[in-house]
């Protein structure tokens, strides 16, 4: 590892399990200190993994970690984990929206609680997120806020069957393509990053398509790979791209894929809003 991260700090929601965790400890290897966000204090048998479970294995992959406690859509809390971060590390160089709610239910099936469930959280919470960290990243080294959000597509395939989620993962884009152009003043990267195929995490399997999905996945450490290599761009001039992963691998000179899959030599399921 080539400890480019060493001293830099991470402030990752959604950290406790799957992609969060993944990136969390991708970066701990390169040094950084990472803020472990998240609701999960006690183990879920189902989902796996806790806020203090993943600093815990941060300490041991080479960084240092803060395990912090936070719902996002609770603003004080969000403000709170801040001033815990700050007060800790004295500062933040990276920001990952992570966390992220789904239900991919019609406009019938999605009731109110849960469309203000997902809206609360993907979109009220990352913008909350990254508002609170704006100051501190200004003052820090090659800042960057890295959103967890497709592509935006407006074929009907993909508007028509989930109208509430579509847009709210589409508004976690647009903001990232807002913030890019606001921020750029101050040399704060904004990108966002999606996988090309669906990963292998709780939700995976839980929600959407069980162990058979999963066998037709890729692990988490191929998005924390990706995310690790965009964080490394200078944040002056890597702004404003909605990347997907195998294409920021291949930029980074890696192409084989095989070594990410939860089921090697076998197909591979396409993540939502990619056509191709």
């Amino acid at each position: 590892m080539s400890m480019q991260f060493s001293g830099k700090t991470a402030f990752i929601t959604g950290a406790s399990r799957g992609i969060g965790e993944a990136i969390a400890l991708r970066l701990a290897a390169e040094g950084a200190n990472i803020v472990v966000l998240g609701k999960s204090v006690r183990e879920d048998p189902r989902l796996g993994g806790t806020i203090h479970s993943v600093a815990q294995k941060v300490n041991e992959a080479g960084g240092r970690g803060l395990a912090v406690q936070c719902d996002i859509r609770d603003e004080e809390q969000i403000l709170s984990a801040v001033q815990e971060t700050i007060a800790l590390f004295g500062g933040i160089d990276i920001v990952v929206n992570n966390a992220s709610a789904i239900s991919l239910g019609g406009t019938e099936e999605l009731d109110t609680k849960r469309l203000d469930l997902i809206h609360n959280i993907n979109v009220r919470g990352t913008y909350l997120v990254t508002r609170h960290c704006i100051p501190f990243l200004r003052k820090g080294k090659n800042p960057h806020v890295l959103t967890l959000s497709p592509p935006i597509n407006l074929d009907p395939r993909w508007l028509g069957p989930y109208v509430g989620y579509t847009i709210s993962k589409y508004s976690m884009s647009m903001m990232t393509l807002g913030w890019s152009e606001e921020l750029r003043k101050d040399g704060i990267a904004a990108n966002s990053l999606w996988p090309v195929t669906t990963i292998a995490t709780a939700a995976v399997r839980n929600l959407l398509g069980g162990d058979a999905l999963v066998s037709r996945s890729r692990w988490p450490s191929i998005v924390a790979d990706a995310a690790c290599h965009i964080l490394s761009k200078p944040s002056a001039i890597c702004t404003g791209n909605l990347f997907l992963d195998e294409e920021v691998l291949a930029d980074a000179g890696i192409t084989d894929l095989e070594q990410y899959a939860v089921s090697p030599g076998q197909p591979l399921q396409k993540d939502l809003y990619l056509n191709q």
